[in-house]
């Protein structure tokens, strides 16, 4: 595979926060109550996708209230 290309083929755009991104996402399935474990080899094929759905969505809550917090502090992001 690719440099910076996840499985999915999308290209990251920041490859390094990926690891970052992993622990996020199974913090909160852990906090939801949902059945996964990371060293799971990102397998959830027996998760409902309304349970990862909600995984999703709580990810994107929490970033964008990162990127809030930063602004709010004077750090603009940089472009893309």
């Amino acid at each position: 595979m690719a440099a910076g290309q996840s499985g999915s083929g999308r290209t990251q755009l920041v490859p390094e926060a990926h690891k970052y991104m992993d622990n996020m996402k199974y913090e909160i399935a852990s906090e939801l109550g949902i059945p996964v474990y990371q060293g799971s080899e990102d397998y959830w094929g027996d998760i409902p996708a309304k349970d990862c759905g909600k995984v999703g969505g709580t990810m994107v809550k929490r970033m964008i209230a990162m990127a809030e917090q930063q602004i709010a502090q004077g750090h603009m992001p940089n472009k893309i």
